[in-house]
């Protein structure tokens, strides 16, 4: 714990901080030895199974949508120009055979998610970025192991094209695996009840490695077809979803932490210091010169602004995953293997301590930052027996929820706010009650509505009470959302009811009450105000003896 924190404030990655614990203890620390290069890698690839999971039930499709066509680009032929422009480096710089050389470009064009989000949390990107570093560090993870096995292998490559024609193939298997198993998973979690909220978390992971699994057998890649499972699966608005999130991220944490703990016994560090200067050149060709051509190259067809290809060249951090790739080759016997592993381990720890700290720095700099409406998280539990459903949601700092009325979201028939959480006290509201940030809602809806619902709160999240006329269509009312507190018997979709004249004035989107006190506070922070009463009652403010029909036309005119 106390590690997480150092990490979270100082602004480095926590890998660092847990290779250290590692080589503390290690052989030249407190002195255990550890010398098993298969049982690392084992556990290496189980960890990263988990940590792609988790990236995968993490990440919103509707972010990443728009930049998977670039992501896809920069995991393939931006790993291919990486690889080449580092083992020449390699090669001609650092004075490796042409076999060594391609390992370690291979092995270091990996990014890791998960290194760059922890040095991000405090500057938040735009979700165009967000999601081309999310799809890439989950992409480009399936053609680097194959290449790096393939160069490992025993043997030359003798044909470039027939090791194209392989990857592709890897990687069609893995992707239409995992994209099987996460649609059938979700279909099945959304249409079978468990028998405990807690069983929907491990079901979700269960179903994430039995994608990999699949994919792994099917000689197809199985770090793919996780990620696109786990993709589908966080996605797929299934039951305790946040629950699932929020356990699926305490096993990242916990496979990180092994991980990372256990590749730090692997190394020795009094055998390191022949390889720093290697180390310290190839990793200056790979962020000055590799990175920044394939991102260039990438992002071209994409009118990517110059800013954004800055920042992503420079955000390509180095983790778990370039580490965990160097054990392959020691496994293989791969002469100079130990080498290979010595000069990976101190460039990315080097790189991530010149990386790592600078990279909120150039956001920032950059004037990179995230000014759009965050998402409301969702939570659902299913009311199997009363066939409804419960929302639970927390207003974001910056939504456009905030300020709006009750009787505005405008929810649809059969789904209705039952209780707000606000400074720690709870309360009822009315439809005047005004919503503010960090406020957390209770809303009940049935079967038939839960998706509108759902919906039509985050369409509001996004646009504000106007999300209709926005084009932020979610919920079934097409109208300004403020006419629903400003006409009288405001249903679903915003309409006047019609009334006797006599009666009129008694219907302000109350259920009833009299204008008087449709502007009563509800909640802390709700202030009685004239307007919340008398803008209703103003188009019933006509005598009894008028015409209904009259008094209809003249509400609509006001």
């Amino acid at each position: 714990m106390a590690a997480v924190r150092v990490s979270s404030r100082s602004g480095l990655p926590s890998l660092l901080i847990y290779l250290g614990i590692g080589v503390a203890i290690g052989q030249d620390g407190i002195g255990v030895v550890f010398n098993d290069v298969s049982l690392t890698q084992v556990i290496g690839y189980a960890a990263l199974v988990v940590i792609l999971a988790e990236g995968g039930l993490g990440t919103k499709w509707k972010q990443i949508k728009p930049a998977l066509p670039a992501a896809a680009v920069l995991s393939t032929f931006g790993v291919a120009v990486s690889v080449g422009v580092t083992a020449t480096a390699a090669h001609y710089l650092a004075g490796m055979e042409w076999r060594q050389a391609l390992i370690i470009g291979a092995v270091v064009s990996s990014t890791d998610a998960a290194a760059v989000f922890s040095v991000l949390r405090n500057v938040p990107l735009p979700s165009r970025l967000t999601g081309v570093l999310e799809a890439e560090s989950g992409f480009n993870d399936a053609p680097v192991v194959i290449l790096v096995v393939a160069f490992s292998a025993a043997g030359p490559v003798e044909h470039w094209y027939v090791l194209i024609g392989h990857i592709a193939l890897e990687l069609a298997i893995g992707a239409a695996i995992g994209l099987a198993v996460g649609w059938l998973g979700a279909y099945g979690l959304r249409h079978v009840a468990l028998p405990a909220s807690g069983l929907y978390p491990i079901a979700v992971m269960a179903i994430a490695f039995t994608a990999y699994a699949g994919g792994a057998l099917a000689h197809g890649s199985g770090f793919l077809a996780v990620y696109l499972a786990a993709l589908i699966l966080g996605n797929a608005k299934l039951p305790h979803a946040p629950a699932t999130r929020g356990f699926a991220e305490g096993l990242g944490w916990i496979a990180q932490i092994g991980m990372f703990v256990l590749l730090g016994l692997l190394v020795t560090p009094h055998e390191l210091g022949d390889d720093i200067l290697p180390a310290v050149v190839v990793g200056l060709v790979l962020t000055m010169v590799a990175r920044p051509v394939s991102v260039f190259l990438s992002t071209a067809p994409f009118r990517t602004p110059w800013p954004e290809k800055a920042l992503l060249s420079w955000a390509g951090l180095r983790g778990a995953v370039p580490i965990v790739l160097a054990t392959i080759p020691m496994v293989a016997e791969v002469p100079d293997s130990r080498r290979m592993f010595n000069i990976v381990f101190i460039l990315v720890i080097v790189y991530t301590l010149v990386q790592g700290p600078t990279l909120p720095w150039l956001a920032r700099h950059l004037k990179l930052r995230d000014d759009e409406a965050k998402d409301l998280g969702i939570e659902s539990a299913p009311l199997e027996r009363l066939r409804g459903h419960l929302l639970s949601m927390t207003i974001p700092e910056n939504s456009r929820m905030h300020g709006v009325e009750v009787g505005e979201l405008r929810l649809p028939a059969g789904a209705a706010v039952t209780l707000v959480v606000r400074d720690d006290t709870s309360f009822v509201p009315l439809p005047s009650t005004v919503l503010r940030r960090g406020d957390e809602l209770l809303v009940v809806a049935t079967d038939p509505v839960r998706d509108k619902a759902e919906q039509r709160l985050r369409a509001v999240g996004e646009g504000g009470k106007l999300a209709g006329w926005l084009g932020t269509m979610g919920g079934p009312g097409r109208g300004p959302a403020g006419n629903a507190a400003r006409k009288p018997a405001a249903g679903a979709a915003g309409k006047p009811t019609r009334k006797p004249a006599g009666t009129a004035g008694k219907t302000d989107g109350t259920g009833g009450k009299p204008p008087g006190s449709s502007g009563k506070a509800t909640g802390p922070g709700d202030k009685a105000t004239e307007s919340g009463g008398s803008t209703a009652a103003k188009p019933d403010a006509k005598p009894s003896g008028q015409p209904p029909g009259k008094a209809m036309g003249n509400m609509k005119r006001q």
